[in-house]
C-alpha cells in the first residue's frame, strides 16, 4: 500500500476529465458552473465541449434553481461549486426544489473541509456532510482518492436522484486500484484489519487514518481501517462489525465533529452496539486560512491527532467505559 500512497492525485483533475466524458457520451449530463470553472476543472467541459457547458456566474441559489429545471425536462445536470457555497448558499433551493422532489442532479462541493488552498476562511465548507444528509431523499458520498472519485461519479451517473459529492483541492494518496476498486452505494470498504481498535473515516480523512494505523502498528497497537465512502446511506453492518470485532472506535474526518461522520457512526453504534468511541474532527470553533500542515494541527485532525485518539478510546476500553 506504501508504494499506492506515494502516489498522489488531484480528485477536481479527476472530477474534470470524468465530467468530461460523460459530457461527451451521455446527453442528458451538462456541467452547471459558478463562475469557478478554472478552480474545480470544469474548465476541462467549458473548452471541449462547450455546448455541454452552462455557466450561470456568481449566483448559486439561481443556478440551483436551473439545475432543477432542468433535471424536470430531462437532463442530468451536474453542478459544482465551492462546498461552503454549493451548500450553505443554496440549501433552500437544494431541500425545495431538488431534494423533496427527488430529481436527478449531481451536486459537487469542491475545496470542501479546511484545505482550500489559502483562499479564506469563508471558502471553507466544515458543515456541509451535516446538512446535506439531514436531507430527505439525498446521497451523500465523499471518495477518499482520484481512483474512487471516478467510481462515484460513474455511480451517480446512473442513480436516479440527488445526489452530493465531496471533493478536496489538493492532490491526495492513491489509496485505491483502478482496476480492482469497486464503489457499493451504502458499504464501506475496510482497508486495513485490526484487532484492537477500528479506525472509521472518510474522504480525505482516510488517507491519514491508514497512516496513523502504521504508526500505532510500530508501537504493537493492532488498528483497523474501515473507510466509509457513502456517508448517507450509511454501512451499519459494517460499524456493527468493526464494534464486535475490536470494542473501541475512532471516527475521523475532516468536518466539524457535529453532524458529521463521527455523529451518523455514533447513532449506529448507540443503537445497535455501544462501545467506547472518540470522534477526531473539528471542535465547535471557527476556522482560519492557512497553510495545509498548519491548518491539520491547529484543528488536531493531523495523523498524530488520530493516534492520541487511539490511545485515548483504548483507556477507555481497558476501564470498561462506554
Amino acid at each position: 500500500m506504501q508504494d499506492q500512497l506515494d502516489q498522489k492525485v488531484a480528485m477536481r483533475d479527476v472530477f474534470g476529465e470524468t465530467l468530461l466524458q460523460f459530457s461527451q457520451v451521455d446527453p442528458r449530463v451538462y456541467a452547471v458552473d459558478g463562475d469557478l470553472a478554472t478552480s474545480t476543472k470544469l474548465d476541462k467541459v467549458a473548452e471541449k465541449n462547450p455546448e455541454k457547458f452552462l455557466q450561470m456566474g456568481i449566483a448559486e441559489q439561481n443556478m440551483l434553481g436551473v439545475a432543477s429545471g432542468l433535471a424536470t425536462v430531462g437532463f442530468q445536470p451536474w453542478v459544482c461549486t465551492f462546498a461552503a457555497f454549493i451548500v450553505k448558499r443554496s440549501l433552500d433551493q437544494i431541500a425545495v426544489t431538488i431534494a423533496q422532489p427527488k430529481l436527478d442532479v449531481k451536486m459537487i462541493g469542491a475545496y470542501s473541509g479546511l484545505l482550500t488552498g489559502c483562499t479564506g476562511k469563508t471558502h471553507q465548507g466544515l458543515e456541509d456532510i451535516a446538512i446535506m444528509r439531514s436531507l430527505a431523499n439525498m446521497v451523500v458520498l465523499a471518495p477518499a482518492d482520484g481512483v474512487e472519485v471516478k467510481k462515484v461519479m460513474e455511480f451517480a451517473r446512473q442513480y436516479n436522484g440527488p445526489v452530493y459529492i465531496r471533493l478536496a483541492r489538493d492532490p491526495l494518496p492513491t489509496l485505491f486500484s483502478e482496476q480492482s476498486h469497486t464503489f457499493t452505494l451504502g458499504k464501506g470498504v475496510k482497508l486495513l484489519a485490526g484487532k484492537d481498535v477500528t479506525i472509521i473515516s472518510t474522504g480525505t480523512q482516510t488517507g491519514r487514518a491508514v497512516q496513523a494505523a502504521q504508526m500505532l502498528k510500530a508501537e504493537g497497537i493492532h488498528a483497523g481501517v474501515l473507510h466509509l465512502p457513502s456517508i448517507k446511506p450509511i454501512d451499519v453492518e459494517a460499524i456493527v462489525e468493526a464494534a464486535e470485532v475490536t470494542g473501541a472506535i475512532v471516527a475521523t474526518e475532516e468536518h466539524s465533529i457535529y453532524g458529521g461522520l463521527g455523529s451518523a457512526v455514533a447513532e449506529v453504534l448507540v443503537e445497535n452496539k455501544p462501545v467506547p468511541m472518540v470522534r477526531v474532527g473539528v471542535l465547535d470553533r471557527n476556522s482560519e486560512s492557512g497553510p495545509n500542515d498548519a491548518l491539520l494541527k491547529k484543528y488536531k485532525i493531523a495523523v498524530d491527532d488520530i493516534v492520541n485518539g487511539a490511545r485515548e478510546v483504548l483507556k477507555r476500553k481497558e476501564k470498561g467505559n462506554v
